[in-house]
């Protein structure tokens, strides 16, 4: 586990968040994940941070804390598992989608897939429930 010191450009906050390394980090940077808690932007960058000097006592607070990390991931993968067995993956197409099942009254059916934040906001307003769950990819299952 590695935690930076992460800056919104466009609020001007800074907060902590933890990743599982430097290179999970990264591949949510590129994929555009990062999002501020504030003011939701993604325009989030890592800021200077000072190296952590680490402490004996510290370490069997950080086994506890990699072991819950654990035991989240594998939650998380287990409700992948149960939605991919049970719902529709529809892609980016996803939006589209949930407003057809809506509108055109078809028999309710499990869908999921990639929407946008605009999106998520739009089928909000039109009174289009969804839900947002993290999200593991396979390769690290």
């Amino acid at each position: 586990m590695i935690k930076y010191k992460l800056a919104c450009n466009d609020c001007k906050i800074s907060f902590d968040s933890w990743f599982a390394s430097s290179n999970e980090y990264e591949k949510l940077k590129k994929k555009n994940f990062l999002e501020c808690y504030k003011c939701n932007s993604r325009n989030i960058d890592k800021t200077l941070m000072a190296p952590q000097l680490i402490n004996s006592k510290k370490k069997s607070k950080d086994s506890a804390d990699l072991k819950k990390y654990n035991e989240i991931k594998k939650t998380i993968i287990n409700y992948q598992k149960f939605i991919k067995n049970n719902f529709k993956y529809v892609g980016e197409n996803f939006a589209y989608e949930a407003r057809s099942i809506h509108y055109n009254n078809k028999k309710k059916k499990n869908i999921y897939g990639n929407a946008s934040k605009k999106d998520l906001e739009e089928l909000k307003e039109e009174g289009i429930v969804t839900q947002t769950i993290p999200w593991v990819e396979d390769k690290d299952n």
